[in-house]
């Protein structure tokens, strides 16, 4: 096995250095120019396939598309616009919407209780008095002392 394994090594080498060694125009695969239209012919109908091969200029490849994709029928919403819009601007709350929210909020909670209102309509015996701090004379425990 290892002589048949040897001979189908010493043939695979063989032919390869005869394709090396073989012209190298013998292997090319030559292709007829292709005549491309004028760009300013081009429409919507016309066939961009000859400008799409690889032996065509890339700045003619770029200008048939150009011309292609100026068409009006690519200039089509296609309804996935939901999320275009400028959402960092933001609108403020009119005097009309904060009237029916303060309406909602009083048809719902009730009228706002304000502290302040509170405070004052009670009694002063019933307010709590301030604490009383007793101070035991020595500046060093006083913490109001500092």
């Amino acid at each position: 096995m290892s002589e048949e394994k040897q001979d189908f090594l010493r043939r695979w080498s063989r032919l390869k250095k005869e394709a090396a060694a073989a012209p190298a125009a013998g292997r090319e695969i030559v292709e007829p120019p292709v005549e491309l239209p004028a760009l300013d012919s081009l429409t919507f109908e016309s066939d961009f396939k000859a400008f799409m091969r690889g032996k065509v200029e890339e700045g003619v490849k770029r200008a048939a598309l150009k011309k292609l994709f100026a068409d009006p029928r690519f200039n089509v919403m296609d309804g996935l616009d939901t999320y275009i819009d400028d959402y960092t601007k933001s609108d403020p709350i009119s005097d009309e919407l904060l009237s029916q929210l303060d309406h909602a909020r009083r048809t719902l909670m009730g009228p706002p209780k304000d502290q302040d209102a509170e405070e004052d309509a009670k009694p002063a015996e019933e307010q709590k008095p301030a604490e009383v701090v007793k101070s035991d004379g020595d500046p060093a425990q006083d913490p109001k002392a500092l």
